[in-house]
């Protein structure tokens, strides 16, 4: 489903991908909102994102991913980060000392996996489903109300094409959270002719993963265009679709039920 308030948006030409250093130069970030205040501390964390021990990646990616995100709502300054995190993702320093011997870095999860991770989640946050939601309860105009929404959906094309690369990565922690992110944001109508590799690549993970939260991505993006997915659930897979049913019911009722249970209206 594409919204009706994106199409003129989403039907122009897309820019390349710029440089990480031009973003990062080139954007004015303390004027960019976040959940908690402006952007202003972002350059220096989005930097150490580059730093050669991972452990100060990771700090960073605590420091700039975490503040720009909050309950699920796209603000000023994620936009610009989520095209910096897409810059980076093909740069040496993102896999730089992982694989060193020591404990505390053998359990470490891989800075791109981090990343795309990231651009997956915030992908969800925007995806057609979210903005079906928004224009049921506020209209179509919901898309033109939420501005910072609009621009991560018109850009799809341009992470994509950093995303795409590492869906045969040699690390299958990165290629499945590579999948994972590519998945909403092939929802994009110019990235349709990309599901059916998509598609070879979930049968892939779905063959391999135990990730709750991965293999359910893949098999809804499987079902959404028209695959047969009876052979590729396990036990876990359909008990974890019957509890979602069984919740998305209990939550329609709750929505449907103006009293909050109750047998009849409250007294106020």
């Amino acid at each position: 489903m594409t919204s009706s308030g994106s199409r003129t948006t989403e039907n122009t030409p897309h820019p390349e991908l710029p440089h990480f250093q031009e973003l990062l130069d080139g954007t004015n970030w303390a004027s960019l909102a976040t959940p908690y205040g402006t952007g202003e501390s972002l350059p220096t964390a989005l930097t150490r994102l580059l730093d050669p021990n991972p452990s100060i990646r990771a700090a960073a990616a605590r420091d700039s991913l975490d503040a720009v995100t909050h309950q699920n709502t796209i603000y000023e300054a994620t936009v610009p980060v989520a095209l910096y995190v897409a810059a980076i993702l093909n740069h040496p320093a993102t896999a730089a000392g992982e694989h060193a011997r020591e404990a505390d870095l053998q359990l470490r999860h891989p800075t791109r996996e981090t990343l795309l991770d990231w651009l997956g989640y915030t992908a969800y946050d925007a995806d057609d489903q979210r903005v079906a939601m928004g224009e049921r309860h506020f209209g179509e105009g919901f898309l033109d109300a939420c501005p910072n929404m609009r621009a991560f959906r018109y850009l799809r094309p341009v992470i994509y094409s950093a995303v795409q690369p590492f869906l045969t990565d040699d690390n299958v922690k990165v290629r499945d959270a590579a999948l994972v992110a590519a998945i909403p944001l092939a929802e994009h109508h110019a990235l349709t002719e990309h599901r059916n590799e998509l598609a070879d690549h979930a049968h892939r993970l779905l063959s391999t993963s135990t990730d709750r939260y991965k293999r359910d991505r893949t098999l809804e993006a499987l079902n959404a265009w028209g695959h047969d997915t009876s052979t590729l659930e396990n036990a876990n897979d359909i008990a974890a679709r019957e509890y979602h049913a069984r919740m998305a019911d209990h939550d329609l009722w709750w929505a449907s039920n103006g009293t909050g249970g109750c047998a009849e209206d409250p007294p106020f």
